[in-house]
C-alpha cells in the first residue's frame, strides 16, 4: 500500500468488469495498476483508457506483480485457479456475485481467505442501496408483526447472456445462480436461513435430454422458515419487463422493496408510506467498493460488510434448490452448512 491506496488490478474486461472498473477507479482508495482478459484486444484498449498495464493472462498477472487487492468479474471456471493463486499471495479479493460455481467452492475460497487472514468479499450492491437499507430498517424496528409469507419476483427480461451461463459445469446455475443471487442475498441478510427449500426448474429446450445439458432459465423456489413463516420465489429469463422485487407479508402490513422504492401497505392494497429513492447501481456499487477499501485500510474502525463467510448461507440455499430440483424433494440448507463448520469455517447468522 502507497499513502493509503490500495494496488489494484481488475480480472475479467466484460461489462460488468468495466463498469467494476470505472467505480473503482473513481474512488481515491484504488490505484489501477493493471486489467486482465483473455481477449488482448480488450485488455489493452481499457489499459490505455485508464494508463495501466495490460494482462491476457492471468497467471502472468499475478506472478509478476504484488497487488492490495484483485477486484474479479471473470467467470470462475476461467480463473479459480488465479483466485487461489492470489489469495495465497496474500492479495485481498472481491468477487462480483456470485462468489463460486457451488457451495463447495464458495467455502474452500472462504477458508483459504481465513487461512491467509485476508478479506475475500463478495459484491453485495443491494446491501447498500437505500431502500433496502430502509427495509431493513423497518424489520429491525418490528414495523411488520407476525411476518408469515416473504415472496420474491426476478424477472430478467430481454436481458442478452454470455454463452457460457448456459452450460452448467462452466456456470454452476441459471437463473437463479447467475440472477437471483442479489434478492436471496436480501432475503438472507434479513432472515434466518430457511429449514427447508423445495424447488423446481426448467428452460426452454426443446426436449429432456437437452434441458439436462443446460442450466435453468425459469425456477420457483419455496422456504420454510418456521411452521408458520414461508417463502416463494420465482425467477425467469425469458419473462419481460425486467422486474425484481421483494414482498413481506406480515398480520396487518405488507412490505414491499425494490432498488429504487418501498411501500408499506395493508391487505386491501392502501398504501400508508411510500419511499422513493434514486440510488442507481454505480452509486451502490461506490458504496461497496468504499466498504471493502477501508475493511482492508481501517479494519478496526470498518468492518466488511460481505464477507465469503456471510455469503455461505446464500451459497448453502441456492445449492440446496438445485438439489430439491434434482431429487424432487425437499431439501436442507443446514446440512450444507454443516459442511463448511466441519471445515472450520463456520457462517455467522445461521
Amino acid at each position: 500500500m502507497s499513502e493509503g491506496r490500495l494496488k489494484t488490478a481488475v480480472l475479467g474486461l466484460d461489462d460488468k468488469g468495466r463498469f467494476l472498473l470505472e467505480a473503482a477507479s473513481k474512488i481515491e482508495h484504488f490505484q489501477i495498476q493493471a486489467v486482465a482478459d483473455k481477449n488482448t484486444e480488450l485488455a489493452e484498449r481499457v489499459a490505455r483508457e485508464y494508463n495501466c498495464a495490460a494482462y491476457d493472462d492471468y497467471r502472468q498477472l499475478l506472478a509478476a506483480n504484488q497487488f492490495d487487492c484483485l477486484l474479479v468479474a471473470a467467470g470462475m471456471y476461467s480463473c479459480s485457479e488465479y483466485v487461489r493463486m492470489a489469495m495465497k499471495k496474500k492479495v485481498n479479493i472481491l468477487k462480483l456475485a456470485p462468489p463460486a460455481r457451488d457451495f463447495e467452492e464458495a467455502a474452500e475460497f472462504a477458508q483459504l481467505a481465513e487461512d491467509e487472514n485476508i478479506k475475500f468479499a463478495v459484491a453485495n450492491p443491494s446491501r447498500f442501496a437505500q431502500s433496502f437499507l430502509a427495509f431493513r430498517e423497518f424489520l429491525q424496528e418490528n414495523q411488520i408483526e407476525q411476518i408469515f409469507l416473504i415472496t420474491a419476483v426476478c424477472n430478467v427480461g430481454g436481458q442478452t447472456h454470455p454463452l457460457w451461463h448456459t452450460d452448467p459445469k462452466l456456470s454452476g446455475g441459471g437463473v437463479m445462480l447467475r440472477n437471483c443471487y442479489q434478492l436471496i442475498d436480501q432475503i438472507l441478510w434479513n432472515f434466518a436461513a430457511p429449514q427447508q427449500v423445495y424447488s423446481l426448474n426448467t428452460n426452454q429446450a426443446a426436449d429432456r435430454q437437452q434441458r439436462l445439458c443446460l442450466t435453468e432459465d425459469t425456477a420457483v423456489v419455496t422456504m420454510k422458515f418456521t411452521d408458520t413463516c414461508f417463502g416463494n420465489l420465482v425467477a425467469s429469463k425469458v419473462i419481460g419487463p425486467r422486474q425484481e422485487f421483494l414482498k413481506v407479508y406480515g398480520k396487518d402490513n405488507i412490505l414491499t422493496v425494490s432498488n429504487t422504492l418501498l411501500t408499506i401497505s395493508n391487505h386491501h392494497g392502501q398504501v400508508s408510506k411510500e419511499l422513493a429513492y434514486d440510488d442507481d447501481e454505480h452509486c451502490c456499487m461506490t458504496k461497496l467498493l468504499a466498504n471493502f477499501a477501508l475493511s482492508i485500510l481501517s479494519p478496526d474502525k470498518n468492518k466488511l460488510c460481505s464477507s465469503g463467510i456471510d455469503n455461505l448461507k446464500n451459497m448453502a440455499v441456492i445449492e440446496s434448490a438445485y438439489l430439491s430440483a434434482r431429487t424432487g424433494m425437499p431439501e436442507e440448507p443446514g446440512r450444507i452448512l454443516q459442511m463448511a463448520s466441519r471445515h472450520s469455517v463456520k457462517p455467522t447468522n445461521i
